[in-house]
């Protein structure tokens, strides 16, 4: 049993506190902290990762207390990459903060972040659905202050909506888990997926109420139709490294459907068969529409890039919803890449807006600096973001496209993909068009027309003001978003070991068998 499994966990669950209490009043020692637990977290990372490439299945047992008694934590190529995915992007977002001063805004920034990642890192470990409860909310708690760092009177008010709908579904949740131990006495992943199998279909009913419930649980963190209104507000209003680091969190939810409704109500279970591919699809579609119009509509820049990670999640599920081996694989595939673009483009947004404080996408004579760099690195996101070639995100639909071939949905399923695309081609080209070109062409001596600035904007960045106007970006501010944006290009550039990975993630995802014998060991008794 390595101890390694558990560090990730451990790590800034240690860290975390010490930056609270002793480091608070000194950014510094702070940030020097921070950095380098973020980067062991890599580093561990990048260790579980190779560890679980081999194809194991590793379960820790914590205190020494086998499972389905104890609390397990388990490490599959699923598990590690979602991990790794957490790490790099938490090192960029942090570069992000510190180089803007973000960080500066509070004095828990980094205690809050530290204590992000604990909650993210144990959701994607856990082997235990109470255990994913318990992580939900560590790390909720965690976005809660990080989603007010800086104050602002709008920022606190989606701060509130914010809360209350996570608090809503933390209460499904617990209804959920409830009903799930009446029928089956366990929540261990491992032991439901025994569990659940053996039950009569004439009465399953309770087990199809907490599956329905966990996917409307689920659905919520994912930000899918009709519980995905809160997104556009939170992002909106978040500060924008806190919103690139938001993008890991959407994920969080995709990735409990696909763990929890593959293992232990997967499409072969006779007493949930159909109930939740049934529903997923629609919504998919539903979500990926919402994300396409309001990226038409959007009429500032931050609701514009939250209404494309409302898309790209209705995207993803798409292929989530076929729970195929394949689909699978290309929802991970795009899962990577959606995860990178939308960081890039909310961390760019940071440094758009610092320099013009209206985010409103209005011809203004641009007061921004670098307006041509800006302008290049927004055509990369929005390429990124919309699917088209040659970044990832063109290679990830193609690889949905392709899984949805053949199935029910397929018609339904491409029209979505392809509409949807074209509709956020055309939204992005607007905004770059109106921020990046008019701006710039508008003659000097032209009247600009009077913004309406937001006040979540006019606090979106610690510098912005004339005198941010007038400052060219350095290199370390810039440095996070092409970061970000590198990582299209080798998710892009090395698509085949990377699908070839995440293809043998997908398999060993759906060979229920290896991970109850992992997990449980002789406790369990495999049956097929």
């Amino acid at each position: 049993m390595s101890h390694w499994i558990v560090a990730p966990v451990v790590l800034p669950a240690l860290l975390a506190p010490v930056i609270a209490f002793v480091m608070r009043h000194d950014i510094p020692l702070a940030r020097a902290a921070s950095f380098a637990g973020t980067i062991a977290l890599a580093a561990i990372a990048v260790g579980l990762t190779v560890m679980a490439a081999g194809g194991d299945t590793f379960a820790y047992d914590l205190g020494g207390w086998p499972a389905p008694f104890g609390i397990v934590l388990v490490l599959d190529r699923l598990s590690a990459a979602m991990v790794l995915l957490t790490a790099i992007l938490a090192l960029i977002v942090l570069f992000h903060a510190v180089a803007t001063g973000w960080d500066a805004r509070g004095r828990h920034f980094h205690a809050l972040f530290q204590f992000q990642l604990m909650g993210i890192c144990g959701a994607f470990l856990t082997g235990d659905a109470f255990n994913l409860f318990v992580f939900f909310e560590v790390l909720l708690i965690a976005s809660y202050g990080l989603m007010i760092h800086g104050g602002g009177r709008v920022r606190l008010q989606a701060g509130l909506q914010y809360v209350v709908m996570n608090l809503a579904g933390s209460t499904l949740f617990l209804f959920a888990l409830g009903t799930l131990y009446a029928s089956t006495g366990t929540l261990n992943i491992a032991d439901l997926a025994e569990k659940v199998r053996d039950l009569p279909v004439e009465d399953a009913a309770l087990i199809r109420t907490a599956a329905i419930l966990l996917m409307v649980v689920f659905a919520i963190k994912a930000a899918l139709f009709p519980v995905q209104f809160w997104l556009p507000g939170t992002y909106s209003n978040a500060p924008a490294p806190v919103a690139a680091l938001f993008a890991i969190m959407t994920k969080v939810g995709a990735y409990a459907i696909i763990r929890v409704h593959t293992l232990v109500f997967g499409p072969d279970v006779a007493v949930t068969e159909g109930l939740t591919g049934t529903w997923l699809m629609p919504a998919a579609v539903a979500t990926l529409a919402i994300g396409a119009v309001g990226v038409l509509g959007a009429r500032r820049l931050m609701p514009l890039l939250s209404f494309s990670v409302v898309g790209s999640m209705g995207t993803m599920m798409l292929a989530v919803a076929a729970f195929t081996p394949y689909a699978t694989t290309s929802a991970l595939y795009y899962l990577l890449h959606s995860t990178f673009s939308a960081a890039a483009l909310f961390l760019l947004a940071d440094l758009v807006v610092a320099r013009r404080p209206a985010g409103d996408l209005l011809a203004a004579r641009a007061p921004t600096v670098q307006n041509g760099l800006f302008a290049a690195l927004f055509f990369a996101g929005a390429i990124g973001m919309a699917g088209m070639p040659p970044l990832s995100g063109f290679l990830g639909k193609l690889m949905i496209l392709d899984a949805l071939s053949g199935t029910v949905w397929m018609t339904t399923a491409w029209v979505a993909i392809l509409l949807g695309s074209l509709l956020i081609i055309v939204g992005f080209a607007r905004a770059g068009s109106v921020l990046f070109w008019k701006s710039t062409a508008l003659a000097p001596a032209e009247p600009a027309p009077a913004p309406v600035v937001p006040e979540a904007e006019t606090e979106a960045a610690p510098n912005a003001g004339p005198e941010a106007m007038r400052r060219p970006a350095n290199a370390m501010e810039v440095a996070p978003t092409l970061a970000a944006l590198a990582m299209l290009v080798v998710l892009a550039a090395a698509a085949g070991p990377v699908t070839d990975y995440l293809e043998a993630a997908a398999g060993q995802l759906y060979d229920r068998s290896g991970y109850v014998e992992a997990v449980l060991g002789g406790a369990g008794e495999v049956q097929e």
